[in-house]
């Protein structure tokens, strides 16, 4: 049986040119695998091979092989960027991939992937965990079914044994990821399925409880990535999250298809709140808003984590007119630690704090925790209210309340702050197409965004200019709503 693979963009554009992260590079010598100065995730997408099963990987056929050569010449056992353990994890799936699609092998290749295997195989990111370790036990398990013999039979049950530890632990019980992305989750669930269609390629090898568990999880999850997926398709950015690094809901659900996994949309409510992933989706005939009510990941990993507790996404008329900041970078600096910040997010921030303490790339020290989360129905109102104590670390122990009401022509935030401050700003970022006048102040009457959407507040709001990031490498110019919290509450409301 040859391998059908999940939809995904081609990323190659020439025999040694490639796309990634936003940024073209052409690989032109041996050095250029490692170069110091092109971006550290951008090497490592040059030596994940995810083109091998991209969209129209036929056509491009004798690329991939001179490129599989190309690596096995220029990147030695043990050497550089190629052999850290998580693009070691995923070449050696796409590699797998690529000859079931039915592609004879580069000389070479096989030996290097038993190499490859044993070498990852006393390398797995135990202090990374999460969706790291996740890439390595997938490894382990395709390798360990793509080779026979005593050798691969170890790396298989050790994969098997493990992955069903973390599948018990990172995929939540309402079928989210643990780590709280739903781009990191659309990964994970592209992973089960890939798991489920190994078991149909060489069928017989895995035991059967596995894949049982693989095709409940993967239900589970896709029903989480349908209440996190906008109108438009496409996933809220909340967390470490950016457009078209992951497979989208529909290009799953196609794909679980294929191999018999028994999911089908379902017709979602009102309101739809994921416990214990702590996201809550509001919804009417015309609008949809996607809230972050949970924890910013687990206690030991947040790395993906950001500062946007009670933030909000909104949708109107299958059009995004909210959004968060998004995800253009993981390197350290500046930008990384604005992007994970709550000002780039539909929250509060008070004296200048974040809700949580976000620092270096990846770290968080003290964060948020949500509490009296409360979501009613009532005449066509769709009401959510929740609080959170991050600000509790300040001098003047601040809790922040949030309360949302949405209907068909609009929606009311109302943010209190219990404590004391000197200042406080709710931010509100308006999607790209949606222009209003930037500038200073402005008065509490009604404001057209490009006609779509008009807010009213009371005066104390500034409209400014700003950025989104959809996508890694990317940014675009908007509009964002800066509101002061005055004596402890603002009011805005959105019309359309």
């Amino acid at each position: 049986m040859a391998w059908v693979p999940c939809r995904r963009a081609a990323r190659q554009h020439g025999a040694n040119r490639f796309c990634f992260i936003g940024e073209v590079k052409t690989l032109s010598s041996a050095a250029d695998w490692n170069r110091a100065d092109w971006p550290k995730l951008w090497l490592y997408n040059l030596h994940y091979f995810d083109d091998l099963v991209a969209e129209g990987a036929d056509s491009r056929s004798q690329w991939h092989r001179d490129l599989i050569r190309r690596w096995l010449g220029e990147n030695p056992p043990g050497k550089g960027n190629g052999w850290e353990p998580y693009p070691s994890s995923l070449r050696l799936v796409n590699w797998i991939k690529w000859i079931g699609m039915g592609n004879p092998v580069v000389d070479g290749m096989v030996q290097s992937m038993a190499i490859q295997t044993r070498f990852l195989r006393r390398r797995l990111e135990h202090h990374l965990l999460g969706n790291h370790l996740w890439a390595n036990l997938k490894a382990l398990v395709f390798a360990g079914t793509f080779f026979e013999g005593p050798e691969a039979d170890r790396w298989r049950t050790q994969g098997l044994h493990l992955l069903r530890r973390e599948l018990a632990e990172q995929v939540l019980s309402d079928g989210g990821h643990f780590e709280r992305s739903p781009m990191y989750h659309a990964i994970v669930l592209e992973d089960l399925l890939d798991l489920i269609q190994l078991d149909r390629v060489y069928p017989g090898v895995l035991p059967p409880p596995d894949p049982t568990a693989w095709h409940e999880a993967a239900e589970r999850m896709l029903d989480w990535l349908q209440v996190m997926t906008h109108p438009d398709g496409d996933i809220g950015l909340f967390n470490d999250a950016a457009i078209g690094i992951a497979a989208n809901l529909d290009d799953l659900a196609r794909y679980a298809e294929t191999l018999g996994v028994p999911w089908k949309p379902r017709e979602l409510g009102e309101v739809t709140r994921l416990e214990p992933s702590g996201y809550a989706r509001l919804q009417t005939s015309r609008a949809v808003a996607i809230v972050d009510i949970g924890p910013v990941g687990p206690d030991y990993l947040p790395g993906h984590a950001h500062a946007d507790t009670l933030s909000l996404e909104l949708s109107v008329d299958g059009r995004r007119v909210l959004v968060n900041g998004g995800t253009s970078t993981y390197a350290p600096g500046p930008q990384r630690l604005k992007e994970r910040g709550t000002a780039m997010h539909n929250a509060v921030m008070v004296d200048g704090a974040d809700s949580s303490e976000v620092w270096s790339s990846f770290r968080v020290a003290r964060r948020a925790r949500v509490s009296g989360v409360v979501a009613d129905v009532a005449e066509g109102n769709v009401t959510l209210l929740a609080r959170h104590d991050g600000f509790q670390r300040l001098p003047g122990r601040v809790t922040h309340e949030r309360q949302l009401s949405l209907t068909d022509d609009g929606l009311v935030v109302v943010d209190r702050l219990i404590g004391r401050y000197a200042e406080a700003s709710a931010y509100f970022r308006f999607a790209p197409a949606l222009a209003s006048e930037a500038g200073d102040e402005v008065s509490g009457a009604f404001h057209d965004i490009k006609g779509l959407v008009r807010w009213a507040t009371d005066a104390g709001v500034r409209c400014e200019l700003g950025q989104w990031h959809p996508r890694f490498g990317a940014a675009e110019l908007c509009h964002v709503l800066v509101a002061s919290v005055l004596r402890g509450e603002r009011r805005i409301e959105f019309f359309w």
